[in-house]
Protein backbone atom coordinates (compact mmCIF):
# COMPACT_ATOMS: atom_id res chain seq x y z
CA UNK A 1 0.00 0.00 0.00
CA UNK A 2 2.99 2.31 0.43
CA UNK A 3 3.57 1.94 -3.31
CA UNK A 4 -0.03 2.93 -3.93
CA UNK A 5 0.36 6.01 -1.74
CA UNK A 6 3.51 7.04 -3.61
CA UNK A 7 1.72 6.46 -6.92
CA UNK A 8 -1.15 8.71 -5.87
CA UNK A 9 1.24 11.49 -4.86
CA UNK A 10 3.08 11.02 -8.17
CA UNK A 11 -0.15 11.37 -10.14
CA UNK A 12 -1.02 14.51 -8.20
CA UNK A 13 2.45 15.85 -8.94
CA UNK A 14 2.10 15.10 -12.66
CA UNK A 15 -1.30 16.75 -12.74
CA UNK A 16 0.09 19.84 -11.06
CA UNK A 17 3.02 19.88 -13.46
CA UNK A 18 0.65 19.58 -16.41
CA UNK A 19 -1.18 22.72 -15.33
CA UNK A 20 2.15 24.49 -15.49
CA UNK A 21 3.76 23.00 -18.56
CA UNK A 22 0.83 22.99 -20.97
CA UNK A 23 0.22 26.74 -20.92
CA UNK A 24 3.98 27.35 -20.98
CA UNK A 25 4.49 24.99 -23.86
CA UNK A 26 1.65 26.55 -25.77
CA UNK A 27 3.10 29.97 -25.17
CA UNK A 28 6.53 28.77 -26.31
CA UNK A 29 5.10 27.48 -29.59
CA UNK A 30 3.40 30.78 -30.29
CA UNK A 31 6.60 32.64 -29.51
CA UNK A 32 5.38 34.62 -26.51
CA UNK A 33 8.14 36.39 -24.59
CA UNK A 34 9.15 34.89 -21.24
CA UNK A 35 7.88 31.46 -22.12
CA UNK A 36 10.99 29.98 -23.74
CA UNK A 37 11.91 27.81 -20.77
CA UNK A 38 8.84 25.84 -19.69
CA UNK A 39 10.97 23.12 -18.13
CA UNK A 40 12.16 25.54 -15.49
CA UNK A 41 8.59 25.87 -14.23
CA UNK A 42 8.02 22.13 -14.51
CA UNK A 43 11.16 21.32 -12.55
CA UNK A 44 10.26 23.82 -9.87
CA UNK A 45 6.79 22.28 -9.55
CA UNK A 46 8.12 18.73 -9.28
CA UNK A 47 10.73 19.75 -6.73
CA UNK A 48 8.04 21.44 -4.67
CA UNK A 49 5.87 18.33 -4.78
CA UNK A 50 8.81 16.08 -3.85
CA UNK A 51 9.66 18.28 -0.90
CA UNK A 52 6.02 18.26 0.17
CA UNK A 53 5.89 14.47 0.02
CA UNK A 54 9.11 14.18 2.02
CA UNK A 55 7.93 16.57 4.70
CA UNK A 56 4.57 14.78 4.93
CA UNK A 57 6.27 11.40 5.29
CA UNK A 58 8.52 12.74 8.03
CA UNK A 59 6.06 14.90 9.98
CA UNK A 60 2.60 13.81 8.88
CA UNK A 61 0.57 10.64 9.42
CA UNK A 62 0.81 8.54 6.24
CA UNK A 63 -0.55 5.57 8.18
CA UNK A 64 -3.94 7.24 8.27
CA UNK A 65 -3.89 7.68 4.51
CA UNK A 66 -2.85 4.06 4.04
CA UNK A 67 -5.58 2.77 6.32
CA UNK A 68 -8.17 4.80 4.45
CA UNK A 69 -7.04 3.16 1.23
CA UNK A 70 -6.82 -0.43 2.47
CA UNK A 71 -9.53 -0.48 5.14
CA UNK A 72 -9.00 -1.68 8.70
CA UNK A 73 -6.47 -4.39 9.46
CA UNK A 74 -7.79 -7.85 10.23
CA UNK A 75 -6.20 -7.53 13.66
CA UNK A 76 -7.94 -4.20 14.35
CA UNK A 77 -11.08 -5.80 15.79
CA UNK A 78 -12.81 -2.60 16.99
CA UNK A 79 -12.36 -1.03 13.55
CA UNK A 80 -13.79 -4.13 11.86
CA UNK A 81 -16.84 -4.05 14.13
CA UNK A 82 -17.30 -0.34 13.43
CA UNK A 83 -17.13 -0.99 9.68
CA UNK A 84 -19.67 -3.82 9.99
CA UNK A 85 -21.98 -1.60 12.07
CA UNK A 86 -21.97 1.01 9.30
CA UNK A 87 -22.92 -1.56 6.70
CA UNK A 88 -25.70 -3.38 8.52
CA UNK A 89 -28.44 -0.71 8.17
CA UNK A 90 -28.25 -1.35 4.42
CA UNK A 91 -28.61 -5.12 5.01
CA UNK A 92 -31.62 -5.38 7.36
CA UNK A 93 -32.32 -9.02 6.52
CA UNK A 94 -28.77 -10.33 6.95
CA UNK A 95 -29.10 -12.62 9.98
CA UNK A 96 -25.45 -13.69 9.89
CA UNK A 97 -24.28 -10.08 9.76
CA UNK A 98 -26.41 -9.00 12.72
CA UNK A 99 -25.33 -12.07 14.70
CA UNK A 100 -21.66 -11.39 14.00
CA UNK A 101 -22.09 -7.73 14.91
CA UNK A 102 -23.83 -8.60 18.19
CA UNK A 103 -21.19 -11.12 19.22
CA UNK A 104 -18.50 -8.64 18.24
CA UNK A 105 -20.01 -6.00 20.50
CA UNK A 106 -20.16 -8.60 23.30
CA UNK A 107 -16.47 -9.35 22.91
CA UNK A 108 -15.73 -5.62 23.15
CA UNK A 109 -17.82 -5.31 26.33
CA UNK A 110 -20.56 -3.20 24.70
CA UNK A 111 -23.54 -5.25 25.88
CA UNK A 112 -26.15 -2.60 25.11
CA UNK A 113 -25.25 -2.47 21.42
CA UNK A 114 -24.86 -6.25 21.38
CA UNK A 115 -28.43 -6.65 22.64
CA UNK A 116 -29.74 -4.36 19.90
CA UNK A 117 -27.87 -6.16 17.13
CA UNK A 118 -28.79 -9.62 18.37
CA UNK A 119 -32.45 -8.63 18.76
CA UNK A 120 -32.41 -7.87 15.01
CA UNK A 121 -30.95 -11.32 14.32
CA UNK A 122 -33.55 -13.00 16.54
CA UNK A 123 -36.39 -11.15 14.82
CA UNK A 124 -35.07 -12.10 11.37
CA UNK A 125 -34.74 -15.76 12.40
CA UNK A 126 -38.32 -15.85 13.67
CA UNK A 127 -39.61 -14.22 10.49
CA UNK A 128 -37.63 -16.23 7.95
CA UNK A 129 -37.07 -19.56 9.72
CA UNK A 130 -39.96 -19.75 12.15
CA UNK A 131 -37.60 -20.44 15.06
CA UNK A 132 -34.34 -19.17 16.57
CA UNK A 133 -31.21 -21.37 16.79
CA UNK A 134 -30.20 -22.06 20.42
CA UNK A 135 -26.73 -20.60 19.87
CA UNK A 136 -28.22 -17.29 18.74
CA UNK A 137 -30.70 -17.25 21.63
CA UNK A 138 -27.87 -17.97 24.05
CA UNK A 139 -25.86 -14.98 22.79
CA UNK A 140 -28.97 -12.80 22.93
CA UNK A 141 -29.68 -13.81 26.51
CA UNK A 142 -26.07 -13.14 27.46
CA UNK A 143 -26.27 -9.65 25.97
CA UNK A 144 -29.54 -8.98 27.81
CA UNK A 145 -28.07 -10.10 31.14
CA UNK A 146 -24.83 -8.18 30.72
CA UNK A 147 -26.64 -5.02 29.62
CA UNK A 148 -28.95 -5.20 32.65
CA UNK A 149 -26.19 -6.12 35.09
CA UNK A 150 -28.00 -9.31 36.07
CA UNK A 151 -30.31 -12.04 34.78
CA UNK A 152 -33.67 -10.34 34.29
CA UNK A 153 -36.94 -12.25 33.94
CA UNK A 154 -36.78 -11.71 30.18
CA UNK A 155 -33.22 -13.05 29.98
CA UNK A 156 -34.11 -16.03 32.16
CA UNK A 157 -37.00 -16.85 29.84
CA UNK A 158 -34.56 -16.81 26.92
CA UNK A 159 -32.13 -19.13 28.73
CA UNK A 160 -34.96 -21.48 29.68
CA UNK A 161 -35.83 -21.80 26.00
CA UNK A 162 -32.16 -22.37 25.14
CA UNK A 163 -31.79 -25.19 27.66
CA UNK A 164 -35.01 -26.83 26.51
CA UNK A 165 -33.52 -27.13 23.03
CA UNK A 166 -29.89 -27.72 24.07
CA UNK A 167 -29.46 -28.81 27.71
CA UNK A 168 -25.65 -28.79 27.32
CA UNK A 169 -25.39 -25.12 26.29
CA UNK A 170 -22.59 -23.69 28.44
CA UNK A 171 -23.66 -20.05 28.45
CA UNK A 172 -27.28 -20.92 29.21
CA UNK A 173 -26.28 -23.11 32.16
CA UNK A 174 -23.98 -20.43 33.56
CA UNK A 175 -26.55 -17.63 33.49
CA UNK A 176 -29.39 -19.87 34.64
CA UNK A 177 -27.26 -20.72 37.65
CA UNK A 178 -26.88 -17.01 38.33
CA UNK A 179 -30.65 -16.61 38.23
CA UNK A 180 -31.20 -19.55 40.59
CA UNK A 181 -28.54 -18.31 43.01
CA UNK A 182 -30.02 -14.80 43.05
CA UNK A 183 -33.42 -16.29 43.98
CA UNK A 184 -31.89 -18.24 46.85
CA UNK A 185 -32.16 -21.63 45.14
CA UNK A 186 -28.54 -22.36 45.94
CA UNK A 187 -28.77 -26.15 45.85
CA UNK A 188 -30.16 -26.12 42.31
CA UNK A 189 -27.58 -23.53 41.24
CA UNK A 190 -24.76 -25.59 42.77
CA UNK A 191 -25.92 -28.75 41.03
CA UNK A 192 -26.15 -26.95 37.70
CA UNK A 193 -22.75 -25.28 38.06
CA UNK A 194 -20.89 -28.39 39.23
CA UNK A 195 -21.95 -30.14 36.05
CA UNK A 196 -20.96 -27.06 34.07
CA UNK A 197 -17.47 -27.01 35.60
CA UNK A 198 -16.91 -30.56 34.42
CA UNK A 199 -17.86 -29.65 30.84
CA UNK A 200 -16.53 -26.09 30.41
CA UNK A 201 -13.13 -25.76 28.66
CA UNK A 202 -10.31 -24.48 30.89
CA UNK A 203 -9.99 -21.31 28.79
CA UNK A 204 -13.67 -20.33 29.13
CA UNK A 205 -13.66 -16.58 30.04
CA UNK A 206 -16.06 -16.95 32.97
CA UNK A 207 -14.55 -20.18 34.36
CA UNK A 208 -12.59 -18.41 37.11
CA UNK A 209 -15.68 -16.53 38.27
CA UNK A 210 -17.67 -19.76 38.18
CA UNK A 211 -15.14 -21.56 40.39
CA UNK A 212 -15.35 -18.71 42.91
CA UNK A 213 -19.15 -18.83 42.90
CA UNK A 214 -19.22 -22.60 43.32
CA UNK A 215 -16.75 -22.31 46.18
CA UNK A 216 -18.93 -19.69 47.86
CA UNK A 217 -22.07 -21.82 47.50
CA UNK A 218 -20.29 -24.89 48.85
CA UNK A 219 -18.95 -22.92 51.79
CA UNK A 220 -22.46 -21.70 52.58
CA UNK A 221 -23.72 -25.28 52.53
CA UNK A 222 -20.76 -26.60 54.54
CA UNK A 223 -19.09 -28.30 51.58
CA UNK A 224 -15.53 -28.15 50.26
CA UNK A 225 -14.26 -25.90 47.48
CA UNK A 226 -14.01 -27.45 44.01
CA UNK A 227 -10.86 -29.37 43.20
CA UNK A 228 -9.78 -28.72 39.59
CA UNK A 229 -7.72 -31.93 39.43
CA UNK A 230 -10.67 -33.97 40.68
CA UNK A 231 -12.91 -32.46 38.01
CA UNK A 232 -10.35 -33.28 35.31
CA UNK A 233 -10.16 -36.83 36.63
CA UNK A 234 -13.93 -37.12 36.41
CA UNK A 235 -13.78 -36.00 32.78
CA UNK A 236 -11.02 -38.54 32.04
CA UNK A 237 -13.10 -41.33 33.59
CA UNK A 238 -16.16 -40.32 31.61
CA UNK A 239 -14.15 -40.43 28.37
CA UNK A 240 -12.96 -43.95 29.13
CA UNK A 241 -16.61 -44.97 29.31
CA UNK A 242 -17.68 -42.84 26.35
CA UNK A 243 -14.59 -42.31 24.17
CA UNK A 244 -16.48 -41.03 21.11
CA UNK A 245 -16.66 -37.49 22.52
CA UNK A 246 -14.22 -35.35 20.57
CA UNK A 247 -15.02 -32.16 22.47
CA UNK A 248 -14.42 -34.01 25.71
CA UNK A 249 -10.97 -35.13 24.57
CA UNK A 250 -10.11 -31.60 23.47
CA UNK A 251 -11.15 -30.29 26.88
CA UNK A 252 -9.13 -32.98 28.64
CA UNK A 253 -6.02 -32.17 26.60
CA UNK A 254 -6.38 -28.47 27.41
CA UNK A 255 -7.04 -29.20 31.08
CA UNK A 256 -3.92 -31.31 31.52
CA UNK A 257 -1.90 -28.66 29.68
CA UNK A 258 -3.25 -25.87 31.90
CA UNK A 259 -2.41 -27.94 34.98
CA UNK A 260 1.14 -28.43 33.68
CA UNK A 261 0.83 -32.21 33.34
CA UNK A 262 2.30 -32.61 29.87
CA UNK A 263 2.70 -36.43 29.98
CA UNK A 264 -1.03 -36.88 30.66
CA UNK A 265 -1.87 -34.31 27.98
CA UNK A 266 0.23 -36.26 25.45
CA UNK A 267 -1.37 -39.54 26.58
CA UNK A 268 -4.85 -38.07 26.13
CA UNK A 269 -3.89 -36.76 22.69
CA UNK A 270 -2.56 -40.18 21.66
CA UNK A 271 -5.66 -41.96 22.93
CA UNK A 272 -7.95 -39.52 21.11
CA UNK A 273 -6.02 -39.97 17.86
CA UNK A 274 -6.52 -43.73 18.14
CA UNK A 275 -10.25 -43.35 18.81
CA UNK A 276 -10.75 -41.06 15.80
CA UNK A 277 -8.13 -42.67 13.55
CA UNK A 278 -10.49 -42.84 10.56
CA UNK A 279 -12.05 -39.36 10.91
CA UNK A 280 -10.12 -36.62 9.11
CA UNK A 281 -11.96 -33.62 10.69
CA UNK A 282 -11.30 -35.00 14.17
CA UNK A 283 -7.64 -35.56 13.35
CA UNK A 284 -7.38 -31.96 12.17
CA UNK A 285 -8.94 -30.71 15.41
CA UNK A 286 -6.54 -32.84 17.45
CA UNK A 287 -3.57 -31.57 15.44
CA UNK A 288 -4.62 -28.01 16.23
CA UNK A 289 -4.99 -28.92 19.92
CA UNK A 290 -1.49 -30.38 19.87
CA UNK A 291 -0.13 -27.19 18.33
CA UNK A 292 -2.07 -24.86 20.66
CA UNK A 293 -0.85 -26.74 23.73
CA UNK A 294 2.76 -27.22 22.50
CA UNK A 295 2.46 -31.02 22.40
CA UNK A 296 4.09 -31.57 19.00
Amino acid sequence: MIVALILIFSLVALAAAAFVVLPAWSAAETGETGSRRPWVAVTAGLVTMALGLGVYAALGQPGIALSSLSGPSRTDYPALITMLARRMPDRPGDIEGWTLLGRGYLSLGNAAQAEKALSHAVAIAKETQGSVPPQLLSSYGEAMAEAAGGVTKEAEAVFSQVLEEDPRDLVGRYYMGLALSARGQKDRALQLWEGLLADAPPDTPWRGALIDQVAALRAQSGGAAPNPMAMVQQLAQRLETNPNDLEGWLRLIRAYSVLGDKPKAVAALTRARDVFAKEAPAQAALAKAAQDNALN
